[in-house]
C-alpha cells in the first residue's frame, strides 16, 4: 500500500468535502487523517490516503482532476514503529505580530518539533485587547524534559500562559 499526503485549497462551497472523499473512495483509496478549515471563504485541508500500487496513478488523476480545487500531491511515509513523546499544549496570551514566529523559534531551539497547530485571534471581552490562542502538538526528543520546554515557552513573555493538556 502506499500513503499519499494530500494538500487543498481553493473557494469553499456545500459538498466539497463530499466530492473529495467521493473521489478517493471511488478510485480505491482509503481515507485515513486529515485536517481541514475554512479560512476567510476558502476551503484548506490536508488528508492522509492509502492506496494499493495498482490503484496509484488512477487516484493522483482523479484528485487532481476535482473542479474547483488545488491539489499538491506529496508521497507519505509510513509511521515510525515508535512514537515520540508528545505534548498537547494550550497557549494563551496577548495578540501581537510574531507572536507565532516566536513560539516556533522557541520549540526548535529546544529540539522539538510542532506537529499539529490551530491557532487565532479573538476579542477579550470586558478588555478589548486581542487574545491570541493556540493548541499545539509537539513531538520530543528521546531524552528531553517536557518542562524545559513549557518553561521556555513562559519565558517569551510575562502574559503568556502554558498549559498541558492531558492526551
Amino acid at each position: 500500500m502506499k500513503q499519499l499526503v494530500l494538500t487543498l485549497i481553493g473557494k469553499d462551497q456545500p459538498g466539497l468535502v463530499e466530492r473529495v472523499s467521493s473521489t478517493i473512495l471511488n478510485h480505491h483509496g482509503n481515507w485515513l487523517t486529515s485536517n481541514l478549515s475554512h479560512l476567510a471563504g476558502q476551503f484548506a485541508g490536508i488528508v492522509q490516503v492509502e492506496v494499493a500500487e495498482e490503484h496509484l496513478q488512477e487516484l493522483q488523476n482523479a484528485v487532481l482532476d476535482i473542479s474547483g480545487l488545488e491539489v499538491r500531491i506529496a508521497n507519505g511515509e509510513q509511521d515510525q514503529i515508535t512514537e515520540p513523546e508528545t505534548l498537547n499544549l494550550v497557549i494563551t496570551g496577548n495578540d501581537r505580530p510574531g507572536i507565532v514566529q516566536e513560539l516556533a523559534t522557541v520549540i526548535r531551539h529546544k529540539g522539538a518539533n510542532i506537529t499539529h497547530l490551530n491557532s487565532k485571534q479573538q476579542s477579550a471581552p470586558n478588555w478589548g485587547v486581542p487574545i491570541f490562542s493556540a493548541f499545539a502538538t509537539v513531538s520530543l526528543p528521546a531524552g528531553m524534559i517536557k518542562d524545559n520546554v513549557i518553561e521556555a515557552l513562559e519565558a517569551i513573555t510575562s502574559d503568556l500562559i502554558v498549559d498541558v493538556e492531558q492526551s
